[in-house]
């Protein structure tokens, strides 16, 4: 990193853009998040990396995280659910003045997601879950079916979801990561697994679609994707997000969506 970095030349509606690339938005996402339009964020965007001379975002990003320290408004990244993106809303004159400072809002997810302390919500007739984690977890987009290796990742996550199919919530809870299993006892794990995952079935087929890696703090996540078929869910999409510990991959996050 450059020692020389000005981040006095930063305005604090560019920082509030880059800290969110670092917790894995992306230009639209951020749009949607603090009610601008993505032509204003791609601005801010554009603005930043000219004053830190580089060509990436996720560069000028990085290089924020790291002369602005780990500070706290990087200890819990924002998870975005899986709101339906249209076209770009239009700019407006008070927009910019209209947006929060610090950071964008939490959406509500229409999936089931768990990680961290859980909140209830009603989505599609079922009990939805949605995580306020201390592990990162990525937005979900549609992925495409193709050709991907089986790592050791990706049979640790697909382990973790046999467990699931047959409802053992006891061992898979000693998949999970540290981290979790501080937030959450076996009791509520189970608690809620049998009323979210339980009416979900036995998968009839599970294919990998992708594994992903991604460097967020602190030591970075493995992202694996799935496309699923329960008796009452076809077409599901299965995302586990694991991290590595002493001993292996532990899970931190499961998505059905």
């Amino acid at each position: 990193m450059p020692v020389n970095i000005d981040l006095g030349a930063l305005t604090e509606k560019e920082k509030q853009t880059l800290r969110l690339i670092c917790r894995g938005h992306d230009a639209k996402s951020i749009a949607r998040s603090l009610g601008l339009s993505v032509h204003t964020i791609n601005e801010r965007l554009r603005d930043a990396r000219r004053k830190m001379a580089v060509s990436s975002s996720r560069e000028a990003a990085r290089l924020l995280l790291e002369a602005e320290g780990d500070g706290a408004a990087f200890a819990t990244p924002d998870i975005l659910g899986d709101s339906e993106i249209g076209e770009d809303p239009p700019t407006l004159e008070a927009d910019e003045c209209s947006a929060p400072i610090s950071g964008a809002g939490r959406t509500h997810s229409r999936f089931w997601i768990i990680s961290g302390v859980f909140v209830m919500t009603l989505s599609f007739g079922l009990l939805a879950l949605v995580a306020l984690p201390q592990a990162f977890v990525p937005p979900t987009t549609p992925v495409a079916a193709q050709d991907v290796a089986e790592t050791e990742v990706t049979d640790t996550a697909r382990q973790f979801l046999v467990l699931l199919d047959q409802g053992r919530w006891a061992e898979s809870y000693q998949k999970t990561g540290a981290a979790f299993r501080k937030q959450n006892t076996q009791k509520v794990w189970t608690d809620v697994s049998e009323k979210v995952r339980a009416p979900l079935g036995t998968a009839l087929s599970r294919t990998l679609l992708s594994q992903q890696n991604l460097p967020a703090p602190p030591d970075g996540y493995e992202v694996v994707k799935f496309r699923t078929n329960f008796p009452g869910k076809p077409n599901a999409i299965e995302t586990v997000t694991l991290e590595r510990q002493k001993g292996g991959w532990f899970v931190v996050a499961v998505i059905v969506e």
